[in-house]
Parts: C-alpha cells; structure tokens; sequence
C-alpha cells in the first residue's frame, strides 16, 4: 500500500502550544525590500542564505549615502576623503564590537573570505616549510582547504581530519591523532555550509595551542546564526563574509594584533594598511557596517531576554551578542518545524544531526537526498514554485566524496535565517511531499 501523502503544517506540531517567538518577524521583514518579489503571483520565499542573505533598506540606504556624500579615497585634504576616513574608521570598531576583537586595529578589510584566506596562506607559509603539517578537515568549504593545499608546493604536508559520517560531525579522536609536533596550523570552520554541524572551535583551539600551533577559523556560515567572541574562541585568525549576514559582498579578516604585526605583508610601499593591499570597496564596507546596526537593533528590541551570558559586555557589543541570541532561538524554533516535517517524507534523507536534543550543535542549514531525484531536479521544480534553495557539493568537495554524493549531484540545502517564516517553511514541505509523492521525474 502507498504510504499517505504527508500533510502540511504537521497536526503534531498544530496541536502544540504555540512557542514564544523571541522576534517580531513580519516587523524585521519589513525592512528587507526583496522580501516582496513574487514568482508567479506568489511570494519568494528564500531559503538560500547559505548562498548570501537579503538586505535590509539601512544597507541600501548606507551605500546610497557614502556615493552621495563621501565617495573619494582615503587620507585627503578634503572634506569628501575626510568623510571617507571617518566612515570606515567606524566600521572597523563596528566589526570589532562584532567579534570582540581587542581593538579595531585587529580587523582587515578585503573582497572575500577566500581572498583573505590566500593572502594570509601566502604570509605563514613564508614561515614553513619542508616536513611542517597544516591541518583541514573534511566538513570545510574549499575556501579553507585550497589555500592552505597551496603551500604543498613548499613541502608543507596537509593532513585531512575526517568525520563521522552518520551524523557529519568531526571525528575528534582523528583529530587528535593528527595533531602533532610538527603541526603548524588547524584550519577549521565554525559551521559546516553544507550540512550545519557547529564545530567546538574553543576545544580545538586548547588543543591545538598546547602543541603550538595557530589556529584559523572560517566563520563565514555561522556568522548570521550566533553571536562570535574571537577571545573565548581563543582562535588566532578568523574569517568570514558580511554578504552571509545581511551585508554587501565583503571579507573581513580578523587577527591577534602581535600576528598580523610579525608576518609578512605583500603590498604596494604606499599603502596605508599592511594586510589591505590598495583601495578598497569602501561602500561595501559602510554598507556592512549598517547590517551590524541592523543587528544590533534586534539586540536593543529583542536581545534582553538572552542578555544573561554577556553580562561582561555593554553598549554595542552587548547588544550585538544579544540580537545574535535571540536571532538564534528564533532560527531554532524553525528548525524544528522544519525538521519535523522533513522525517515525515517518504524517500527523503537528511544529512548531518537530526536529533532534536543536539539542535543546539548545528546551523539552521539543512541538505538531503530525494529517492529518484537529483539535487538538480529539486531545486529547479522548487524554483519553478517560487522558494530558492541550492544544490550540488556547497563547494564541501571533501564532505560530498565522503558522503557518496559526488557523482549523484550532491545535496539539496535549505538554508533557513531569521526572516524566514513558519508559512514558508510549510509551503516548502507541502512542495517536497507533492515531488515525493510523483515518484522518478520522467
């Protein structure tokens, strides 16, 4: 007998008392201007954050401005560069505030993550060489795997630690057996893209420091879903991208003050930064700066409920940890409906930890299979309905050869951020129930 199409919104979930939201969506969803387009007469709905995030209208209206008002380069005798100067003076003490960084001396500029990632590859492996270990693991984006492959060419060996592949978590004994006198470096992420897993960073970074080796940390995919503190992370250098958390296409590079000041630099002689190579994407940065306002805001309005962990912290850096908190309780709220829905579909098998006791070990992203389709053929049949998901290997090429997936197109992920909603979420279980239902697409 066939199994009985699933039925969405979940009358488990429907008879629940409905939880408190930490958040007032629809008033957040207001100010996202692309959260209105339709397809088809019928709203987006964006499920590809993982991919990059929409922006609020403060965004817009700060890369407006700073054309309009402060539009020339740095260190001029002239009211426009002085403008300049002081616009992104203050986005960097923003992205300390951000990070908890020791002082905004300790933030870089550049145009990615992965840029910034080659350039600091390029600088420590001046320092290495024959027979020196860097580790990676197998959950990373390549963007933390390639430039550090890079430095093979200077004899430097690259050790890959591997994952348990039931539940896509880190195997931590492997890790521990790798690591060793010669380890020079753990390059490791915060949140896996492809399948969620949260990294215990603060733990590797203990390890990693006994045997003296620095510590580099891809916080691109958990960035909008928590709140970072480089300083109880311990971690040396940390990376990520303001376009995953609300932003302009940016990078931004974070480092212990003594690290950046002794490495080498690869720069033209004028420039007036020794890890910012030239002039920079200045409205990119103010831009990002009013996505951490954005943020920040949600702190002011929502965040005291989960303020009780930071008691250390006040003003910006308060409520920036709070409004991450928060956006995080709300983002787990969807996760379990999400979740819920998702192991009521025949044929459809989720990667990565599925137990909701372990929720708070993984990012609201979430990738599967669907029995007789690729990851292709979903997304385009979900794209057609109007909801945006991504699929193939998330650039996780280590993760998908080990899952098996390779030759199979990868995963389907959706990629869940505050703004998204209940409805949403039900319309895209309803959509995967109806594919589930037609079997083997023709």
């Amino acid at each position: 007998m066939a199994r009985p199409a699933a039925t969405f919104p979940d009358p488990g979930l429907a008879r629940e008392a409905k939880p408190a939201q930490p958040l007032d969506v629809e008033a957040l969803r207001a100010q996202f201007p692309a959260l209105g387009l339709t397809v088809d007469g019928r709203p987006a709905v964006y499920l590809d954050g993982p991919g990059g995030t929409q922006v609020p209208q403060r965004v817009i209206d700060a890369v407006s401005a700073y054309f309009r008002e402060s539009n020339a380069n740095t260190g001029g005798a002239f009211a426009t560069s002085h403008r300049s100067d002081e616009r992104l003076a203050a986005a960097r003490e923003s992205f300390a505030d951000f990070l908890n960084a020791r002082s905004a001396d300790e933030i870089k500029f550049g145009p990615n993550m992965t840029t910034l990632t080659f350039g600091l590859s390029r600088a420590l492996g001046s320092q290495l060489g024959l027979g020196d270990e860097i580790l990676v693991t197998a959950l990373e984006h390549d963007a933390n795997v390639s430039p550090w492959r890079a430095l093979a060419e200077r004899g430097v060996i690259i050790r890959t630690v591997e994952v348990d592949r039931a539940d896509c978590t880190l195997d931590l004994d492997d890790l521990d057996a790798k690591l060793g006198p010669r380890t020079r470096l753990v390059a490791v992420g915060l949140a896996s893209n492809a399948v969620g897993t949260i990294n215990d960073v603060a733990a590797i970074a203990v390890r990693a420091h006994e045997l003296g080796a620095l510590v580099f940390v891809d916080a691109v995919h958990f960035a909008p879903h928590g709140p970072i503190d480089v300083q109880t992370l311990d971690c040396d250098f940390l990376a990520c991208s303001a376009y995953k958390f609300f932003g302009p296409h940016l990078g931004v590079l974070y480092g212990k003050a003594e690290l950046l000041d002794s490495l080498p630099s690869y720069k033209v002689r004028p420039a007036h930064d020794r890890w910012e190579t030239g002039t920079q994407n200045h409205e990119g940065i103010v831009g990002a700066a009013a996505a951490l306002d954005y943020l920040a805001g949600i702190g002011m309005s929502w965040g005291a409920p989960f303020s009780a962990p930071f008691a250390s912290f006040s003003g910006r850096r308060l409520a920036l940890k709070s409004g991450l908190a928060a956006v995080r309780a709300q983002e787990t709220i969807l996760l379990r409906r999400l979740m819920s829905g998702l192991a009521r579909i025949a044929g459809l098998r989720v990667y990565g930890i599925t137990d909701e006791a372990r929720f708070d070990e993984r990012a609201p992203t979430v990738s599967f299979t669907l029995e007789g389709w690729t990851a292709r053929r979903v997304a385009e049949e979900l794209g057609r309905r109007g909801i945006f998901v991504w699929d193939g290997n998330m650039y996780a090429v280590e993760l998908i050869e080990r899952l098996g997936l390779a030759e199979r197109g990868g995963l389907v992920r959706i990629g869940l951020v505050h703004y998204n909603t209940a409805m949403e979420i039900d319309r895209l279980l309803e959509a995967l129930a109806e594919l589930a239902q037609r079997g083997t697409p023709s």
